[in-house]
């Protein structure tokens, strides 16, 4: 029985087309609207809740509004990649999309993405074009990381050499994202994958909390020989990082561990004693510029809004 030593389940004539996990953490709300455009498809979609210890009312709105959904509660927050891989392990279908809880699908996203999947048995990750919610291009697939573009992008030289081919590389900023293309990686934002490459490679590496597990599956991925194409013919609405606002210091932290790890897992071997020196205190020394900047940005806040206070307040005259 294929997939059995990763517990998934039996893949045969009467699997859905497409099971899709839906891993929330407080976002009820946006989880909704997600939920409302996954089933407006049309498609015969299995659809997988995980929920991660919500404390808004996420598990109880399922439910009761989507008692088709299979919902699993967690009783703590497990994080993305270990809350992702329960869905899978619950999932059916011939392909699994991982989709964010505050993204919506566009009209005719589930099968165009499966027919591309359908036409391209040599992919094992696909990723829809996403957008902003002002209709703008949210970049979803770049190059892998390297430690070289990773230098200049988190250290003083990324100002020095703004155009840098080193960055312009891992951004793919050469390219319009209009028309399919094999890329390195793809946002687990709305990530479809191929049940038989997980097979082979194994699931979402759990080690990483959150961020990075997408460009990790799609480094081991490409590694196994499977490729992952980027497919602007699906198109999702990204409201972008709802459940990270409710910490964003914490989650900056987390972002620039993870990649941190990833580097240390696919690259430090290669590393020379200056990039092993170097590349930790660059990216540690972001997270560190962005948390200032957040606190910076909170005080003044504070300020201004204490002056406002003041300055509307009525003096009284005296008598």
């Amino acid at each position: 029985m294929p997939f059995s030593h990763l517990g998934l389940k039996h893949v045969d004539n009467t699997t859905k087309d497409i099971s899709v996990v839906i891993v929330n953490w407080n976002t009820r709300l946006y989880l909704r609207a997600c939920l409302q455009s996954v089933y407006s498809e049309g498609t015969d979609a299995e659809v997988i809740v995980v929920d991660n210890a919500s404390t808004d009312g996420s598990a109880d709105m399922v439910e009761k509004d989507f008692p088709q959904a299979k919902l699993i509660r967690n009783p703590a927050n497990y994080g993305f990649a270990r809350a992702a891989n329960q869905g899978i392990k619950a999932s059916s279908g011939r392909y699994v999309l991982l989709l964010n809880p505050d993204s919506k699908l566009c009209p005719g996203a589930l099968k165009a993405l499966i027919k591309f999947a359908d036409e391209h048995p040599d992919g094992g990750l696909f990723g829809p074009k996403i957008l902003n919610a002002d209709g703008s291009l949210q970049n979803s697939c770049r190059r892998f990381p390297t430690p070289q573009a990773a230098l200049f992008r988190n250290t003083f030289l990324g100002r020095l050499f703004p155009k840098n081919r080193y960055v312009a590389e891992y951004l793919m900023s050469d390219w319009d994202h209009n028309t399919p293309k094999e890329v390195d990686w793809l946002s687990g934002a709305a990530l479809m994958l191929r049940p038989k490459m997980l097979e082979q490679i194994g699931l979402l590496d759990e080690r990483f909390f959150m961020y990075c597990e997408d460009v990790d599956i799609a480094y081991r991925a490409k590694q196994s020989g499977w490729k992952a194409f980027y497919f602007p013919g699906a198109t999702v609405v990204h409201f972008l990082a709802k459940s990270s606002d409710q910490a964003p210091n914490k989650m900056i932290l987390m972002f620039h561990r993870s990649m941190y790890a990833f580097f240390k897992k696919h690259y430090a071997g290669r590393w020379s004693l200056f990039m092993r020196l170097i590349v930790p205190i660059g990216v540690f020394a972001r997270a560190a510029l962005f948390i200032c900047n957040n606190y910076l940005h909170d005080l003044l806040s504070l300020v201004l809004r204490r002056r406002k206070r003041i300055l509307a307040t009525p003096k009284r005259e005296d008598q």
